[in-house]
This record gives C-alpha cells, sequence and structure tokens, in this order.
C-alpha cells in the first residue's frame, strides 16, 4: 500500500513536469538561436575591427610616452580595452600601489565581464542535455503502459515527445557549446593582450614620473 502511495506520487510528479520541462527546452533552444545572432553581431561590431600588433602597438606606447592617451584612442583595441588603459592615464597623484591596485581592479573587472558572458552558454550547454533526458524518460512511462494496453496511438505520441526531447535538448547544448569554445579563445587572447598592455601602461607612467622629477 505504501509503496503504491509513492509510485503514484512520484508519477504525479513526473506527469506534472512534462509541460515544464518542454517549456523550458523550447526557451533553450531559443536562447541558443539568439546567441548565433549574438556571436556573429560581436564578431562583426569588434573583433573584425581589431587592427594591432602586440608588440608593434607596445613601442608606440614607448615613442608616444608622453601622450599615452592619444596613442592608445588612435590604436586598434577594443573600446572597452581603450577605457581601461585611458583610465591608468587619469590618476597623476596616485602612488605606485594605487597605480597598480588600480590596474588590477580594472583586469579583474573585465575577466568578469567576460566570464558572465560565458556563464550563460556554459550553464545551457550542461542544462539541455539533462533537460532533454527528462523529456525523454517521462513520456515512456505512460508510453509503457499504452504498450501494455495495446494502445498503439498512446505509445506513438509518447516515442515521439520522447525523442523531440532529445533532439532539442542536443541541439541547444551543442549550439552553446561551439559558441562557448569560440568565445573562451577570443577572450583569452583579449585578457592576455589587455593584461600586458596595462602592465606596459603603468610601467610608462611610473618611468615618466621619474624622469619628471628628475628633471625637477
Amino acid at each position: 500500500m505504501e509503496l503504491s502511495l509513492f509510485q503514484d506520487i512520484l508519477r504525479t510528479v513526473a506527469e506534472a513536469m512534462r509541460i515544464p520541462v518542454i517549456i523550458i527546452l523550447i526557451l533553450f533552444i531559443a536562447f541558443s538561436v539568439f546567441c548565433i545572432g549574438w556571436i556573429i553581431a560581436e564578431f562583426f561590431s569588434e573583433r573584425i575591427h581589431m587592427k594591432y600588433k602586440l608588440p608593434e602597438l607596445m613601442d608606440a606606447l614607448k615613442l608616444h610616452r608622453y601622450d599615452l592617451e592619444t596613442c592608445i584612442t588612435d590604436s586598434g583595441l577594443l573600446r572597452r580595452q581603450k577605457r581601461a588603459l585611458i583610465e591608468l592615464t587619469k590618476h597623476p597623484d596616485f602612488s605606485e600601489e594605487m597605480l597598480t591596485s588600480l590596474a588590477d581592479s580594472l583586469i579583474e573587472k573585465e575577466r568578469a565581464r567576460y566570464d558572465r558572458k560565458l556563464g550563460a552558454t556554459n550553464l545551457i550547454s550542461k542544462l539541455a542535455p539533462m533537460t532533454g533526458l527528462l523529456g525523454t524518460l517521462i513520456p515512456l512511462g505512460p508510453g509503457i503502459i499504452a504498450l501494455g494496453q495495446g494502445d498503439t496511438q498512446t505509445l506513438s505520441d509518447s516515442m515521439l515527445t520522447a525523442f523531440d526531447t532529445t533532439i532539442a535538448g542536443l541541439i541547444a547544448a551543442g549550439i552553446c557549446l561551439v559558441i562557448s569554445s569560440f568565445r573562451k579563445r577570443w577572450y583569452a587572447g583579449y585578457m592576455s593582450d589587455l593584461e600586458t598592455l596595462v602592465d606596459s601602461v603603468v610601467d610608462i607612467e611610473l618611468e615618466n614620473r621619474g624622469i619628471y622629477n628628475a628633471r625637477q
């Protein structure tokens, strides 16, 4: 009696989850399609316009050490990278420790921004297959019961739902996984270059102060 009660509870919970699981999978598919447009827009609005070579840019910063802001503005960096580097040049009264702390803070903010963007697609790439598996297993209960009763129509409907939800989950996961892999490579390069340039700007700023103080 108690076992039958627990089985009924589990069956009720599973049936109650059928519609929410399908809705969630539809949302995952919609989000993955949105992400395709998002990464295409990101490529054409940002990445394709990045036209700089790191060694040459570092040489230019050294050459224009007393006009860093103009040099940074005219570079082929992303707007966010330019803002971060220019921010380091606007605090001539900061001590070395304060300037270094500001540089670390700017780098961490940029890294956190990229982590948030990666987090969404990473999460969907993990959740979508599990949700698809739920959508596969939930209809199988009624389908098996229908099979025992000779109701082939209900069995067919249940199997169709099971296959559709599996496919939807795998499609959403696959799209988000591919997008995450592209973005990881892009963002790793962005962060590596930004950290190098931030260190260069900090060193140049400190050298400029040393030269200025020596002249005084």
